[in-house]
């Protein structure tokens, strides 16, 4: 007889990431000899600073290979204090940081101190699309609010207190966002911090703005959980480090989840996290120097070929423009031109139903890329009926 299967029903409710989807068929068509210009992902083309290299090799030289204290070395929550306090000029004491092993179990850990099932978690539509599927994990019911491209992505004010009721437990918001690279205005920060219920706010795209300024959700409140990490400012997807700030009164339960469930993040790239913090501010600056020129590139290029950017980027390395000029439906329109231009792109319905009709761009690779990338797509554009 056939062994039955159960599966948690709150996995069944889960969306697949279609970014990695799209990433995936572009591997096998490369396997096939195809030359594929990565637009799709969000990760830096840049390699690791060499400084932060550089520590990462001497502490393994050094043996600095075993287990760290579960929140993370001290060294590292102090220069994570430290960074604070001359990033934003707020204090934070390292008892208050668990690092981790990149931001997702951050994010994740967070809301399983946060939420009981049934407990319900605000996002924004389009928005990460991950948050969703954490929330789920959890069983916790997400909460979509729609915002505009009209109005920056921003939270509309009216919609999100309608979307509040008594088993609302937290909200995430995410600036610079992902998917179109807008700043959340001090506006809308002001009214978070003025909520009831503790707000997560993901910053892992701090570092990487070219107008206006990153502010932290810590300048406007303590009543909250900051997300951040490595991986986009520093270049260093690979070493998975991220770290989680929260209030005092939820660090035991958080220090509890990460013993059982992650032990601690990685000693090497711990040590590594220090020197980034320390010694790369002028690496840092040279590749936003260069994302700066791709986005006003990428920018520039798809205006000319009719696709509507409402919001331009002012941070991380994405533009979400809109592409119902082309299509009704950016699952297939992205694939197809997978397959047929050799680029790949994100449908907008990766981020949300209401990211329908839009297409992310990534212009995290070189200048020379984009441009062949863009030409592609308008010769694929050339080459279709009724374009």
């Amino acid at each position: 007889m056939p062994k039955s299967t159960h599966l948690n029903p709150a996995t069944e409710k889960m969306t697949p990431f279609i970014v990695m989807e799209v990433l995936e068929r572009a591997t096998e068509l490369e396997k096939l000899g195809h030359h594929i210009i990565h637009m799709e992902v969000g990760e830096p083309d840049f390699d690791m600073p060499l400084c932060i290299a550089n520590a990462a090799a001497e502490a393994q030289n050094n043996g600095q290979t075993h287990y760290t204290h579960s929140l993370g070395s001290l060294d590292l929550r102090e220069a994570i204090a430290r960074f604070y306090l001359k990033e934003y000029s707020v204090s934070v004491s390292p008892d208050q940081i668990l690092v981790t092993s990149g931001s997702s179990p951050a994010i994740l850990m967070a809301l399983m101190a946060i939420c009981n099932a049934g407990d319900e978690v605000i996002i924004t539509n389009p928005g990460y699309p991950c948050y969703r599927n954490f929330a789920l994990a959890c069983h916790a019911v997400p909460v979509e609010v729609n915002v505009e491209a009209e109005n920056g992505f921003q939270y509309d004010v009216e919609k999100l207190k309608a979307a509040i009721t008594p088993k609302t437990r937290t909200l995430f918001v995410n600036s610079p966002m992902n998917p179109s690279g807008t700043l959340v205005h001090d506006d809308v920060f002001k009214v978070l911090a003025k909520l009831d219920f503790p707000v997560i706010s993901d910053e892992i795209y701090h570092g990487l703005v070219y107008e206006g300024k990153a502010r932290s959700i810590l300048e406007f409140t303590d009543n909250a959980f900051v997300v951040s990490g490595f991986s986009k400012r520093f270049a260093m997807t690979g070493l998975r480090l991220g770290y989680l700030i929260a209030p005092k009164e939820y660090m035991r339960t958080l220090q509890i989840l990460q013993q059982n469930l992650f032990i601690c993040a990685p000693s090497t790239a711990q040590a590594a996290g220090i020197a980034a913090l320390e010694q790369s501010e002028n690496d840092v600056n040279k590749m936003k120097l260069i994302y700066n020129e791709r986005r006003i590139y990428t920018i520039k290029r798809l205006r000319e070929m009719g696709f509507e950017i409402k919001t331009e980027p002012q941070g991380a390395f994405y533009v979400l423009a809109d592409a119902r000029k082309f299509t009704n439906d950016s699952y297939h329109f992205a694939f197809d031109i997978l397959e047929n231009a050799h680029v790949g792109i994100t449908p907008g319905v990766d981020f949300g139903t209401h990211g329908e009709g839009f297409i992310r761009f990534s212009y995290a690779t070189s200048l020379a890329n984009i441009t062949e990338g863009l030409d592609r797509i308008e010769k694929y554009f050339s080459n279709i009926k009724n374009y």
